[in-house]
């Protein structure tokens, strides 16, 4: 089942402020450019601009993450902060993928180094937009990003905006984890939280967020199972989900326990939550990876979706409603396909619909199929 798919917050250890002992191990010079404000933190490092910056950079050694917006637009210039704009999303995401513990003003913005989190951009020039950049405006930006990740050696570096690594790398990127590296530092491209982007929905904006405070968590994936129960009318047996943040439909299934194979495991999902048993799982057709920091001890779920085919039946859950109820179970019930395909509902995976359309349709695929999330 979506077990722990719920909110319980990223690791408060990850990115905790360093102790004054652990300043002093670091030495006098480190430890005072992550004492100092982030415009003396990048003087102290060594990486500054030509063109100074309205905004100071967020800056400070063995960071977890440090964001790269495009360039200063002019409400963020006035404000002297990163994302100032009222309708720029950056900091809802922020705290929506768990990278900060509540919703923090552009204002507190020196309060994300405790988070082991920094800020900067790609250019420092203010523009109304960022389409008023010139090529100009990001020479020198691949150098002084192989700077930052050289001399601060932060684990990641997640560039808000395709625009933003094109500018600094001449080269256009898919949204997601680069093959580029800068030394150990990994690099991800994430969607643009400019209210110009404001095209691109909610919902896919947060995945690409919660997908990289997965992986910046430094922990792995959890192996997990998933059964597309179809009835033989094509119905297709789902669960709804009820988390703080939204509802979410999906197919039974969980994680595996200790030393437990998959097919053993979709046999005792199924019978916990909807009471089935006595079937063979058919082929292993589907897998899913999906990086979110919402699972103690877990960067997120690895899953194998496998196809069962079954008689219609009411479920009947071997698990007491009290048990269901803390798993965040509220509700399961049989969907035809034209009800799927007409459903504004939030599905997992996310495309379900197109999914289970063409699997009724053209049957399993012969090698199991990346869903994506």
């Amino acid at each position: 089942m979506l077990r722990l798919e719920r909110r319980h917050g990223a690791d408060s250890g990850a990115g905790a402020a360093p102790s004054s002992r652990r300043l002093k191990s670091l030495g006098r010079a480190t430890a005072a450019v992550l004492r100092a404000s982030p415009r003396r933190a990048r003087a102290r490092s060594g990486i500054a601009s030509s063109t100074p910056s309205a905004i100071p950079d967020v800056l400070g050694p063995g960071l977890r993450i440090v964001f790269c917006g495009i360039n200063p637009g002019r409400v963020s210039a006035a404000a002297g902060a990163h994302f100032a704009n009222p309708r720029n999303d950056f900091w809802r995401l922020l705290h929506a993928a768990g990278f900060t513990p509540r919703l923090f003003d552009p204002s507190e913005q020196e309060q994300l180094l405790g988070h082991g989190i920094g800020v900067t951009n790609a250019a420092y020039r203010t523009t109304p937009g960022s389409g008023d950049l010139r090529r100009v405006d990001f020479s020198g930006s691949a150098e002084r990003l192989e700077r930052l990740a050289h001399d601060l050696r932060p684990g990641w570096i997640g560039f808000v905006g395709k625009e933003a690594y094109r500018g600094a790398f001449n080269e256009r990127p898919e949204l997601g984890l680069q093959e580029r590296t800068l030394g150990e530092t990994k690099l991800f491209v994430l969607p643009s939280t400019s209210p110009a982007n404001a095209a691109v929905p909610w919902l896919e904006r947060e995945r690409w967020f919660q997908e990289l405070a997965g992986r910046a968590s430094g922990l792995p994936l959890r192996h997990a199972v998933r059964a597309i129960v179809l009835d033989p009318a094509d119905r297709i047996l789902l669960v709804r989900f009820e988390w703080p943040d939204k509802t979410v439909w999906a197919p039974p299934g969980g994680g595996l326990e200790a030393d437990e194979t998959h097919e053993l495991a979709i046999v005792r999902e199924l019978a916990e939550e909807s009471g089935l048993r006595d079937f063979e799982p058919r082929p292993w057709i589907w897998t899913r990876e999906h990086w979110f920091p919402e699972m103690a001890g877990w960067g997120g779920q690895a899953e194998r979706h496998y196809l069962v085919r079954t008689a219609a039946f009411d479920p009947a859950p071997e698990w007491t409603a009290e048990e269901l109820r803390a798993e965040g179970i509220a509700e399961q019930r049989w969907w035809t396909l034209d009800e799927l395909e007409a459903s504004d509902a939030i599905f997992s995976p996310r495309r379900l619909p197109e999914l289970v359309r063409d699997l009724v349709e053209t049957g399993p695929p012969p090698e199991p199929l990346d869903v994506g999330v």
